[in-house]
């Protein structure tokens, strides 16, 4: 998301947030609960019994057995944006939180029980999407000299590893579950569609060829599906991707093989800005919206 005040940006949207979650084999929706605020970009937890998501700067636990929530101790951090991924022995959870001064962006790690955020990136903007499973290194979209590429990063910090340097947007980093590769979705090739390069950033492969504008590929656990969330292309230009859309959640083998509507709705940004698929890799969190005032018509 741009660097705009989070508050701004929420008052912006008069809209009723659905958590919402579907079985990938049946297509079965099913609600888990309703928001008066904006929430974003549900995670999933390993042990498959939560679900962290943002909302007005902070982050939140929503407990899948008893609808209960809690607020995520983050210290300064009180300004995170919709790019938080969990470690993958879930110990930790990486944000990004817009700081004082110039509220950009900027990825911070801390204890996934809360405590203080410990900073990774100092260059801003810089927007999580990935954490490799090996648990040693971050991925993320960061704008540099008014480009945005894709970057890897320790997770203790340092030199960071420019790896595209195409014209267009790159975005949405995501580690395969082998660490073998980081799937993306680029403007390169014109809409905004899905890609694949090895870890290092060698041999860019285009994965899916859709006439739609195509972000966040998100990868199951066993790695095998597919997920990522498709704007008409007459609808947006390919490097935006705006809420208070119609849009699509598509699936599809990892092989690259043709993919399939699994659900329609009302949402875009937020719905499924990162990884929501459940342990079993069977189920996908994410967020629908509703508005809460429909314009008259004329």
């Amino acid at each position: 998301m741009d660097d705009t005040s989070i508050q701004h940006y929420n008052q912006q949207r008069d809209s009723i947030s659905i958590l919402e979650t579907i079985d990938i084999h049946t297509g079965v929706r099913t609600v888990l609960k309703e928001f008066e605020e904006i929430i974003e970009a549900p995670n999933w937890t390993l042990d498959g019994r939560s679900l962290l998501y943002n909302s007005n700067g902070r982050i939140y636990r929503f407990e899948l057995a008893s609808a209960a929530i809690h607020e995520l101790p983050t210290g300064f951090a009180v300004n995170c944006n919709n790019d938080h991924v969990l470690s993958p022995d879930n110990r930790q959870i990486a944000i990004s939180h817009h700081t004082s001064g110039d509220f950009k962006s900027r990825i911070y790690i801390l204890p996934i029980e809360g405590g203080s955020p410990r900073l990774i990136t100092p260059l801003g903007p810089s927007y999580l999407h990935g954490w490799s499973p090996d648990g040693q290194r971050l991925a993320y979209c960061a704008e540099r000299n008014g480009q945005y590429d894709i970057y890897t990063i320790s997770v203790q910090g340092g030199q960071e590893t420019r790896l595209t340097n195409e014209p267009g947007l790159d975005d949405g980093p995501e580690y395969s579950p082998s660490g073998q590769h980081i799937w993306f979705n680029s403007t390169r090739s014109g809409l905004m569609q899905i890609w694949r390069m090895q870890a290092d950033g060698a041999n860019p492969l285009h994965m899916l060829h859709e006439d739609a504008n195509c972000w966040f590929p998100h990868l199951s656990p066993d790695g095998n599906w597919l997920v990522y969330i498709v704007y008409a292309k007459e609808d947006v230009a390919p490097g935006d991707h705006p809420a208070n859309k119609n849009v699509q959640l598509r699936l599809a083998p990892a092989s690259g093989a043709a993919s399939k509507t699994i659900a329609s709705l009302f949402g875009g940004q937020g719905t499924l800005n990162v990884n929501s698929w459940s342990p079993d890799n069977h189920t996908l969190a994410f967020v629908s919206y509703r508005l809460k005032h429909t314009p008259a018509s004329s």
